[in-house]
Formats: structure tokens, sequence, C-alpha cells
């Protein structure tokens, strides 16, 4: 089975990094193919933590070969700051490559990002400030910077050039601040050119010769389905695509080529930043859940909104990606609770809908329909097999699993890397 992604079935956050890191030991390559340092991905290997935002989680696997495809947007020197914190910290590191037609996250992208969400107010989208859409936006708008201009001095002077006389006139005339110097901007780019050599290549052309061997390509999303900009909840979303078919175009490898996607969601729903969460709680279990799951961005330290579970949201995901397995993540955290509340439809003007509604202002005004299941009160994060947990807590899998349309091949039942519950392989 060569082909595997891992994407996010929820709005992001859902541990997908314990998942990756968990399958990434078995696997040739591990392949980030879309978001940039905007996402958190968060790996506890003992009494370690590690939290990589740009580089593939599988890279603390030193069996793989981490690579970031044409699909991601990368900040230079995040990627060399989390490549030297994991070397300083002992971490053995494969040497990760990088495809020479990823963009490049400027610093005019993240000054237009910060100065953009401050000026929409109240109507902001809530990104991280980190220069991701704008990045995204330049590469669709054909001014985007990409690795290989690096190692054209005269074709990223161009550019950066011809990008900046757009942008400066709109920094200075609409947001009331100093031009960008665009000599300073190049020889920051030109700083990182001769560290890069050796790590730039024909990513496409790397992972399918190694899928034509035989080798086994995991590709990491980030992010998650529902913050995709086709599928999510739109306009509050990233800039790329998480979806499973983002793999495909984030890599250059074709669709035929993958053989499993593999879906991770939280045994409850998170959220961060602006829009629409129908099961979000603004009371004493929200904070709960917040507290006993640790929901705090991985990125930004940004508290995450928490709601129970939304089966709909899920089906969504598992439809849209042809979903093959759920790896559900944080059961431990619903320990205790008495009456587990699982939201199975939606009520919006006074009807009932069990998929999610077609339109965004139908799904702002969506009211959860709640199931109650029962809980339970023994301590799971001993478990390893489905044996292992108790009948309430085997009931409450049972029924995700019908109510969203797929297995749950795996369950992580606390944040270590030993702490996880197998069912089903994920590879073979």
């Amino acid at each position: 089975m060569p082909g595997i992604i891992v994407m996010g079935a929820q709005w992001g956050d859902e541990g997908k990094g314990k998942a990756t890191d968990q399958i990434a030991e078995r696997v040739d390559y591990c392949v980030r193919y879309s978001g940039g340092n905007n996402a958190g991905h968060t790996v506890v290997v003992g009494d370690d933590k590690f939290v990589m935002h740009l580089l593939p989680a599988g890279i603390l696997n030193p069996n793989s070969t981490a690579v970031l495809g044409n699909g991601v947007v990368i900040d230079l020197d995040v990627f060399h700051s989390e490549l030297d914190a994991l070397i300083e910290r002992g971490v053995e590191v494969p040497h990760p490559l990088i495809s020479a037609n990823a963009h490049i996250i400027t610093p005019y992208h993240q000054t237009i990002d910060r100065v953009t969400e401050r000026f929409l107010g109240k109507r902001r989208i809530g990104t991280t400030g980190r220069g991701i859409g704008p990045a995204y936006s330049d590469k669709i708008n054909r001014i985007g910077i990409r690795v290989q201009d690096l190692f054209d001095e005269s074709i990223l002077r161009q550019k950066v050039e011809a990008a900046l006389e757009r942008k400066n006139q709109t920094l200075v005339k609409i947001y009331n601040r100093r031009a960008i110097d665009a000599e300073q901007i190049i020889e920051g780019l030109l700083a990182h050119a001769e560290r890069l050599h050796g790590h730039v290549v024909d990513t496409s052309r790397l992972l399918n010769s190694a899928l034509d061997e035989g080798k086994v390509v995991l590709f990491e999303g980030a992010q998650a389905h529902h913050l995709d900009i086709d599928f999510g909840t739109y306009p509050y979303v990233t800039s790329s695509s998480p979806i499973a078919g983002g793999a495909c175009t984030g890599t250059g490898v074709g669709p035929t080529r993958i053989d499993r996607v593999i879906g991770i969601a939280k045994a409850y729903t998170t959220r961060v930043g602006e829009g629409p969460f129908p099961t979000e709680l603004l009371d004493a279990d929200g904070e709960m859940l917040r507290q006993a799951g640790g929901e705090f961005g991985a990125t930004t330290g940004r508290p995450r909104r928490c709601g129970w579970f939304d089966a709909l949201v899920v089906e969504q995901a598992v439809s849209v990606n042809a979903t093959t397995d759920l790896f559900l993540t944080k059961l431990d955290v619903l320990t205790g609770i008495e009456r587990i509340p699982v939201c199975v439809a939606y009520e919006v003007d006074g009807e009932r809908t069990d998929v999610m509604p077609l339109t965004q202002s139908q799904f702002h005004h969506a009211k959860p329909v709640y199931e109650y299941l029962e809980g339970w009160t023994e301590d799971i994060s001993g478990a390893r097999t489905l044996s292992d947990l108790p009948s309430a807590c085997r009931a409450y899998v049972d029924r995700l699993e019908e109510l969203v349309g797929c297995r749950i091949s795996g369950i992580g039942v606390g944040p270590g890397r030993e702490q996880s519950v197998a069912i089903h392989d994920l590879i073979d």
C-alpha cells in the first residue's frame, strides 16, 4: 500500500501529528502537501514534546525522508530555525527535501496579512498573521516568488520589484504604512540560497519514482477539510487545499497512486479563529474540554473554541475525501462525563436536516440536535486494544462510526506516542 494520505476531518488541531508520527516509522517518505507555518503539529515522545509548524511531523522518524511539496508556502526563516532546533535537541534529522516549485513567504506577505486583518476589524478572518494567505494570493496572481528563483538573482530581483511596485501603492495609499524596500527583501532571500542547495529537488519526480519502486509515501495534510478553500466554511478558511485531493496537486502525484485516506477526528470538536460552529460550548462544559484537552493552539497559543462531537461535520469530510479510515483522538478527555452529547442533526429555520446545509447562511443558523450517550469513569489512558476499553466507551466509538459512515481504525487515549488503541492496521 504505497500511497497514504492523512488529513483532518474537522477544523484542524485534531491530532494529525500524533497519527502521522505513529505511521511514519513504517514509511519511506513523509510529505507535507499544503499550508505553511500557520499549522502546528504536536508529537509527544516520552517526556519530550515537539511542535512542528512547517516541517512534516514524520521528520521525527529517522527511517523516513521529509518532503515539502509544491503546494506548501515556505517561510525560510522558520524552515531553518525548526531544523536547527531539532538538531540542537539531539534529534537525528533526515535530510529534508523541498520542491523547487514551492512558493516563498516573504516579509511583505506578513506585513500585508497583519495590516489587512486590522483593517477588516469585526469582519476579520482570524488568520495567524504569518503571511500564508497573501503568499497564496500572489501565487494565483502569478507574481509569487518560488524556491527556484533564489538561484537566479536577476529573476528574483525582477519578481520582487514587480510585486512591491503594486503592494507599496496599497500599503502607502490605503493602509498609511511605509513602503517596503525591495533591496532589503532581495538580500534577505538571497541569504538563504546557499544553505538551500542540496535540499531543493524535483519532488514530483522523486515521489513518483518512489511509488514505482513500491516504497511507502505518506502525504501529511495541514489544517483540515472544513478549512479548505473550496469545501470549508468559506470565508473562514485557509488559502490552500488541505483535502485529500490537495495531496495530488500539492505534490505532483496522480490520484491513482493513492491507496488509503486516513481522516483524523477528535472525540469532540474544536475550532480556532472566526466562523460558524454549531456545537460550540460557551459555558463550563466548554472550558472543561479546553482545560482537559489542552486546547490551546500549537502555533499561536490561542485558546481553541470547544464543543461536542458533530457527526455531520465529519460525515461530510468522509464523503468528499473518500476516507477509508478514521483515527479518533483524545477519547480520554471525555472520561468522567456522565452523559455525552453527540450532534446527529441540525435544526435550520424549524426544519431538521441530517446533512450539512447547502448554504453558509443556513449553516450559521444551524442549531444542533443531540443524542446522549452513556459516559464512563474508568481511566483509559493505558488501553492498547479495543477490549481494554470500558463497554460504554466502546459503544461511543461504535455510534460515531455508524454516524459518520467510516470505520474507526485507531483511537488516541493520551498524548504520548504509545498511547493508542489499534483496531485496524493503517498501512497493510
